[in-house]
């Protein structure tokens, strides 16, 4: 090879030698990812050898550390051993994953379920799968990076419209080839603002323009709606639904995915999905805790007044003391910065304080809209909320976020 060929190629590895941002936070002592957590009971996590109160955790209905969900996890080890080594297409099923889709089938009010080994794999192995080289997916602008994921390696033409823009929305679908098959995905709980979707406005289009219907329930099944049921369920619409996804990561305690719908689709998804197919199954310990924190989902129905409770109450507090908390309508409340070293050294200030929450920067949100994400448990007490509340306070007011009179300062 010719020296002047030999310059001419690219190290594919120079992308990465050109990534310094992180060790540069670092050096600043403000890098707020990847910290380790030493011990937690849920609600208290202590990080570098300080106990603060975990304002961050998708652990919605606090059961990560509930006896019943640990007994449940340790029988199945004990029963079934560490893993499946195998997908469940061949060797990996079990008779509770069996057992947990018909429950979970009967508690969403679908004909079918099919579980996936995480949530994220539920909605790229699931978009991908159903959606082909003649369809049309419509996408919201503000969806997880899985559904992102999915729509990129079908075959299907993706046209993204704004956040919960429905004229848009519209505007796309009339431009739309008639005759192509059409999907339109959302989020039902964004997981950056806490918005629900507009799912009346969306079944509407879905039925005007012969499209299917996909809500992506991640932060919403276990968290709001009739019994814990999801975004759909907030408006009575789960019937007209196509397919609703949800994941084991949060509400559940555990990790893995579900997707239901008619049993017809979901079958043909169970088939021909590489995700499922390709796979291994999710271990048996974590399908019991699923199985256990379902049950107590549906008997202790006090865990979601209790989580609806302290969304009301600290939007309405974090709103009082002048932080702007966009339009969130869940457990998932942001607190926006603004810069995104700002948004670090504010972080940096509230962990002093003794609360943890997470530092969300572009490309997760707009430029300039850096935030801090708080979420929360049905497992907060009042205590634990207003000594959240009193960080955010000082720390807001130390920054320049907010006076003290309960004004944004911008």
């Amino acid at each position: 090879m010719s020296e002047t060929k030999k310059l001419a190629t690219q190290d594919i590895f120079q992308k990465a030698h050109n990534f310094t941002r992180a060790d540069e936070v670092k050096a600043l002592g403000l890098y707020p990812y990847f910290k380790p957590l030493e011990a937690t009971d849920g609600t208290i996590v202590e990080i570098e050898g300080q106990e603060v109160i975990m304002a961050g955790s998708n652990n919605y209905l606090g059961l990560t550390n509930d006896p019943r969900t640990i007994k449940a996890a340790q029988d199945a080890l004990t029963k079934y051993g560490t893993g499946c080594t195998g997908s469940r297409y061949l060797n990996g099923t079990l008779d509770i994953h069996l057992e947990l889709e018909d429950k979970l089938a009967e508690f969403m009010g679908k004909e079918g379920c099919v579980l996936f080994s995480t949530g994220y794999q539920t909605n790229e192995g699931a978009i991908q799968t159903i959606a082909g080289r003649n369809d049309i997916i419509f996408s919201d602008r503000d969806n997880h990076a899985c559904i992102v994921v999915g729509t990129q390696v079908s075959n299907a033409k993706t046209v993204r419209y704004k956040h919960n823009d429905m004229d848009q929305l519209r505007k796309f679908l009339e431009q739309a080839d008639p005759k192509a098959g059409k999907i339109i995905v959302t989020d039902g709980v964004f997981s950056m603002s806490g918005t629900l979707a507009k799912v009346p406005e969306l079944v509407a289009l879905a039925k005007e323009f012969n499209a299917r219907l996909y809500l992506d329930d991640a932060h919403a099944v276990g968290v709001v709606g009739e019994g814990g049921r999801g975004s759909a369920s907030v408006f009575g619409l789960t019937d007209e639904v196509d397919l609703i996804s949800g994941t084991f990561s949060k509400s559940f305690a555990s990790l893995g995915g579900f997707l239901v719908g008619d049993r017809t689709v979901i079958e043909y998804i169970r088939h021909h999905s590489p995700a499922h197919i390709f796979s291994a199954s999710m271990p048996p310990a974590n399908v019991a805790t699923v199985l256990t924190a379902l049950e107590i989902l549906k008997e202790e129905t006090w865990r979601l007044d209790r989580l609806e409770e302290i969304s009301i109450y600290m939007r309405t507090e974090l709103e009082k003391l002048g932080f702007n908390v966009w339009t969130s309508q869940s457990p998932i409340i942001p607190v926006v910065i603004g810069d995104m070293m700002d948004c670090f050294k504010f972080w940096k200030d509230l962990f002093k304080e003794g609360v943890y929450a997470n530092a969300v920067i572009p490309p997760a949100v707009p430029q300039g809209q850096s935030l801090l994400r708080t979420s929360y448990m049905a497992s907060h007490t009042d205590d634990h909320l207003d000594r959240i509340l009193e960080a955010f306070r000082k720390v807001g007011i130390k920054h320049g976020i907010i006076d003290s009179n309960g004004h944004s300062a911008s």
